[in-house]
């Protein structure tokens, strides 16, 4: 593994925000453990010493010391991952002129602010895919108790070829050479996975570039995602071996069959599309009239997303991400991506959509051994729902309770 950073040498003596971890037990509630179809309709979950101590029907609680906890009436199910996510953006203004003109300070508060808001949302680990390196920052102060937040895989800086897309926002490299210290330079600062723009409306990246910045990571035993959104550049990124795509986009068999053969995974990111095609709140961001008609058009004709329902249902890995930060697209914003991944056939059903918000997106994150379920042994990452979200994703508005390894972050 990689040299840990600087800051992780750091003497703690006490985190600012010290949050206990009380031994409690939520009990009456409807469970969705995330295994499968599993419901327990009415059932308790044990918190002890930051992790799930049990999890079984009420009929099996045993009399205990912990303090109980009524959840009558409420659903409770793994915390949220978003995984893609950008919180030094807001959402609100443009983002070339945030990248460009934010001074650090300020890029800092809107990633404090954006943590508050995914935590309330009940996103309890967020993966930054970058804008600057804001999210190094962001994650000592997580990770040394300076501010409370979800936990954060990050990648510092995207990586792209010089002049390559965002280049206002990214790390630009050029030649083999330069793509390897550019992610040297990631994991020095604390990266937990690396991220490159592999397209914009043209394929990115010299053939010893994108071999060069893919080698690099792999040597470094980190995960390489790559921004990806049409047939050529997938199939591409793919066969030089990256580890998850970003997007995606139009896909022919050829290219699903080799994400199959791969087993790699796609984040789709359908909320900007989703909520610019809303005419009252696209306009309260400033979103042209022009770009609206446009968004509608695709969500109404959906012929955009035919290569990514082909590819969900011919059994592609598909985990939720909402590209929050991108304009009309909160940090909060949750349920709109859940919604359209079912109305679309992307998911099954409800139930086929939080798991990809939870399960099947810690293991994209590799993480599937500590979240992503309500299992014993788990990390206690936890969200307590007002409602049904499998009768109706909008539940997913009304958070009362958020825990994350067995910290309330959220809720009363």
């Amino acid at each position: 593994m990689p040299e840990a950073p600087a800051w992780r040498f750091e003497k703690i003596i006490k985190p600012m925000f010290d949050l206990p971890t009380p031994h409690r037990i939520l009990s009456n509630a409807r469970l969705l453990t995330c295994r499968g179809d599993e419901v327990i309709e009415s059932g308790y979950i044990e918190l002890k010493d930051g992790r799930i101590e049990a999890v079984g029907p009420m009929s099996a609680l045993e009399k205990s010391d912990a303090e109980v906890i009524d959840c009558r009436g409420m659903t409770v199910m793994p915390g949220l991952i978003n995984s893609h996510a950008h919180l030094a953006w807001d959402g609100v203004h443009d983002l070339a002129r945030q990248s460009l003109d934010d001074r650090p300070e300020i890029s800092a508060y809107k990633c404090a602010g954006n943590m508050l808001k995914s935590l309330r949302a009940g996103i309890t680990l967020v993966r930054d895919l970058g804008m600057n390196r804001s999210n190094f920052f962001a994650k000592q102060a997580v990770e040394q108790g300076i501010f409370p937040g979800p936990r954060l895989l990050i990648v510092g800086e995207a990586i792209i070829q010089t002049g390559g897309h965002t280049f206002w926002c990214c790390r630009e490299a050029s030649g083999p050479h330069e793509m390897r210290r550019a992610v040297r330079d990631q994991v020095k600062g604390g990266a937990d996975l690396i991220k490159i723009m592999g397209s914009h409306d043209t394929i990115e990246f010299t053939d010893e570039e994108l071999s060069a910045v893919i080698d690099e990571t792999h040597r470094s035993e980190m995960s390489i995602t790559a921004h990806a959104t049409f047939d050529s550049v997938i199939r591409r990124v793919a066969e030089f071996g990256v580890d998850v795509i970003e997007h995606g986009g139009d896909m022919n068999d050829e290219t699903i069959q080799l994400l199959l053969d791969k087993d790699i995974p796609i984040v789709t990111t359908f909320a900007p599309l989703v909520m610019q095609a809303q005419a009252e709140v696209a306009r309260q961001h400033d979103i042209p009239e022009w770009k609206i008609a446009e968004r509608q058009a695709a969500v109404k004709s959906r012929e955009r997303f035919d290569g990514l329902v082909k590819a969900a249902r011919a059994g592609v890995t598909v985990a939720f991400g909402t590209d929050a930060g991108s304009p009309v697209v909160g940090h909060d914003v949750v349920a709109p991506e859940l919604k359209f991944m079912v109305e679309l056939g992307v998911k099954r059903d409800n139930y086929d959509a939080l798991r990809s918000a939870t399960i099947t997106a810690a293991g994209v994150n590799k993480l599937e051994d500590h979240l992503g379920s309500l299992e014993a042994g788990k990390a206690a990452d936890i969200i307590v729902i007002n409602g049904d979200p499998l009768a109706n994703l909008d539940a997913l508005e009304d958070i009362q309770a958020v825990y994350v390894a067995g910290k309330q972050m959220i809720g009363a």
